[in-house]
């Protein structure tokens, strides 16, 4: 895929409908030439929209037209290379607890979560959230509504829990783990919500500040060769889950492959949440066109399709 085709289809699936400026920006970048040649000169795994617009962001680029961000971009390219170079997509979005909480109410507890791609980890904490399914269905913690409120919309009847699961064991793997409590880190984070998602910008400060209390273990190193020593270390009497979201498109074809034979060798539950490109072999079997899927995510159980899910957990379309 040209880059070119990367910014139109990042502006009509993900960002139509979702946020009227990365919208209008990425749809505005496909057609100009020179913005996508300067794009050009970043590494392939460097040139994806929410990581060039998130450095533009973070860099104060003003968003009000593409007249401003063009010309902006243009005069501070070198430091939006730069904050490219040094930075990863890493975003850190609380709101796919909500996904994942149907499929976690199914799993004998208690249970040990092992986040592959964490960030700083703020998905690990599901029971520390609070949740509106459909705008009526309210999942609180044991002792009372959470700062942090997910609200995600629903069909098909997902098997929602009345009570949240037992955690007795909560790490995080990743080759760049953030930190809660470091301004950088958190201004980064925040520089990679879209710019209407104020709610999400919310949440992301109260769930940071859920972490900061009960520090995330978190482990810096790569997904095929440190998942297996943090499966060793879950306590006895504990049901493993490995899971992980919006992460295998940011590895290649064999490593994607031989992470799967890594999970599926461990003594645990696997949970994906992924585009449907990478992993097509879950995809398939859900039947249809892949292009009907649209900007949703797969979501996975030990390799077969449950759900569709919003990029950001904002919906879940049970299909099991």
């Amino acid at each position: 895929m040209s880059t070119r085709e990367r910014y139109q289809r990042f502006a009509q699936l993900e960002a139509h409908g979702i946020s009227p400026t990365y919208e209008l920006l990425s749809s505005e970048i496909a057609d100009d030439c020179e913005i996508i040649e300067h794009i050009e000169r970043l590494p392939e795994s460097k040139r994806q929209p929410n990581l060039v617009l998130g450095a533009t962001r973070h860099l104060g680029a003003p968003t009000d037209s593409y007249t401003s961000f063009r010309r902006w971009t243009l005069d501070n390219w070198a430091a939006v290379e730069q904050t490219a170079l040094a930075h990863s997509t890493q975003t850190n979005e609380a709101g796919r607890a909500a996904v994942l909480l149907p499929i976690l109410g199914l799993l004998d507890g208690p249970l040990s979560l092992i986040e592959v791609g964490a960030s700083a980890g703020l998905c690990l904490y599901p029971d520390r959230y609070s949740y509106v399914y459909d705008e009526h269905h309210a999942v609180h913690p044991d002792d009372g509504p959470s700062q942090v409120v997910l609200s995600c919309t629903t069909t098909g009847e997902p098997p929602i829990p009345r009570r949240l699961p037992a955690i007795a064991f909560r790490a995080g793997l990743d080759l760049n783990p953030l930190d809660v409590t470091n301004e950088d880190d958190m201004s980064w984070l925040d520089s990679l919500i879209w710019p209407e998602h104020h709610t999400r910008r919310e949440n992301l400060r109260s769930a940071a500040a859920i972490a900061g209390a009960d520090r995330p273990h978190l482990v810096r190193g790569d997904l095929n060769t440190a998942v297996a020593d943090l499966v060793d270390q879950t306590p006895t009497g504990t049901t493993v889950v490995v899971f992980h979201s919006a992460v295998l498109n940011y590895v290649g074809p064999a490593e994607r492959a031989a992470f799967e034979q890594t999970v599926r060798a461990l003594p645990c539950r696997w949970i994906s949440n992924e585009s449907p490109r990478v992993l097509p072999h879950i995809t398939r079997r859900l039947g249809g066109p892949v292009d009907e899927i649209g900007g949703r995510f797969v979501l996975g159980l030990d390799g077969r399709p449950v759900a569709l899910t919003g990029a950001h957990g904002q919906s879940l379309d049970w299909i099991r």
